[in-house]
Order: structure tokens, then C-alpha cells, then sequence
């Protein structure tokens, strides 16, 4: 079943309510990014840093230096600062989250050691996604034809049972289809087609992705 249709995956219980208050409504809108010219100060308004700032204080004492089967622990942390995940999923312990309120994992999802998730805009993990280490998931960039380089965020959706391998990396706004699997180092800036293998950079496709049936039946 669903992440989005299973209510009690995505209730946060005994949660304060200021943590609620300030990070279950919290989303990084395009209003939390502020029109400047270049170099002439922060991208993000006051709230949206604050809010980091203490995500930073959190993830230094209570997340980074975890053992790693404490997943459940990850987990709650995760949900307490307005990250929406479903069962079962996997967060180990040196994944680096910049925002985790634009973080949505389905069931089964798992994010290996040293994956970056640069969460300016929502990112979103559907049931069975393995984003392996190393990988970088990247929402934010900016207008290099811009004369103030202005940044932008646009939010990243992997499908059901891709896998994204080891140092692997996404641009924003790519949508990776269903059962897709990106190679080892490869890049993408464009979407990845369901139930294909992809390598290189930029990515391409080079095989389609065939499962064979389950041993165990």
C-alpha cells in the first residue's frame, strides 16, 4: 500500500509541538528563495536558515554518529524535523540531508552512506528506491546566463524500484522512471525512461532492464 494512502505512515506521534509547528508546515517554497543580485547576500530568508541551523545542531548529535542498524531512530528523527517516510525505509547514518522537511521516502526506500540529498526542493523516493553511496541528488542550481546568477530549485522524483548506483548524480528537476537504474559516476539533467539501464555522463541508455522470476516462488 501506498505511503500517501496510509495515514498512520505519515502521522508523527508524541512529536512537541513546536517541532510540528515549525517543520511539518515548513516547505522550501520559491517564496524561501530571495531575488538578489550577485554576491549581495543570502539565497534563503531568515526562517528557512533558522530552521537549518537547528537541523544542522540535531543531525551532528543525535543522527550522524548513530550505529547504523538504528534505523528506526534515523527515521523519527527524520519525521520529527517534517520528512514524510513510509515503512521500512532505510536512512544510514552518514546520508546528508540539507533540508529533510522536503524529504519523501516511500516504503522500502534506502539511502546509503554518503548520499547527498540537496533538498532546496522536494525530493521523492517511491516504494523499493536504493540510492547507493556516494550518490548526489541535487534540486538546486542556477542561471549561469543570468547576470546575477540567480539560484533555482526544482524537485527531483525517483519511481518505483530504480536504482540510482554508487556516486551517481541527478540534476534538478529529473524525473527517473520506474524500475530505471542509473550506473556507477553517471549524470543525468534529463529523465531517465522507465525499466532502462543508463551510464555515462551525460547518461544514455544502454541496455533495458529485464527481471527474471523470483527464485523463491
Amino acid at each position: 500500500m501506498s505511503l500517501l494512502n496510509r495515514e498512520q505512515s505519515l502521522s508523527v506521534p508524541d512529536i512537541p509541538e513546536l517541532l510540528r509547528f515549525l517543520f511539518m508546515t515548513n516547505k522550501t517554497k520559491t517564496a524561501d528563495i530571495i531575488s538578489k543580485t550577485r554576491l549581495s547576500g543570502p539565497s534563503f530568508n531568515l526562517k528557512n536558515r533558522m530552521l537549518r541551523v537547528v537541523w544542522d545542531l540535531a543531525y551532528l548529535m543525535f543522527f550522524r554518529f548513530t550505529p547504523r542498524p538504528l534505523h528506526s531512530w534515523r527515521v523519527f528523527l527524520l519525521r520529527c524535523f517534517g520528512a514524510r517516510l513510509g515503512q521500512h525505509c532505510h536512512v544510514y547514518p552518514k546520508v546528508k540531508i540539507w533540508a529533510p522537511w522536503n524529504l519523501e521516502m516511500h516504503d522500502y526506500a534506502c539511502l546509503a552512506n554518503d548520499v547527498i540529498c540537496y533538498t532546496q526542493a522536494r525530493i521523492t523516493l517511491q516504494e523499493r528506491v536504493i540510492v547507493s553511496q556516494g550518490a548526489h541528488l541535487c534540486t538546486g542550481s542556477h542561471d549561469y546566463n543570468d547576470p546575477d546568477f540567480p539560484l533555482f530549485a526544482r524537485p527531483i522524483s525517483i519511481g518505483k524500484d530504480a536504482w540510482v548506483c554508487a556516486d551517481a548524480f541527478i540534476g534538478p528537476g529529473v524525473t527517473v522512471g520506474e524500475g530505471a537504474v542509473l550506473g556507477a559516476r553517471a549524470a543525468t539533467f534529463k529523465n531517465l525512461q522507465a525499466w532502462q539501464v543508463y551510464s555515462g555522463n551525460p547518461a544514455q541508455p544502454v541496455k533495458q532492464r529485464r527481471i527474471r522470476a523470483s527464485s523463491h516462488e
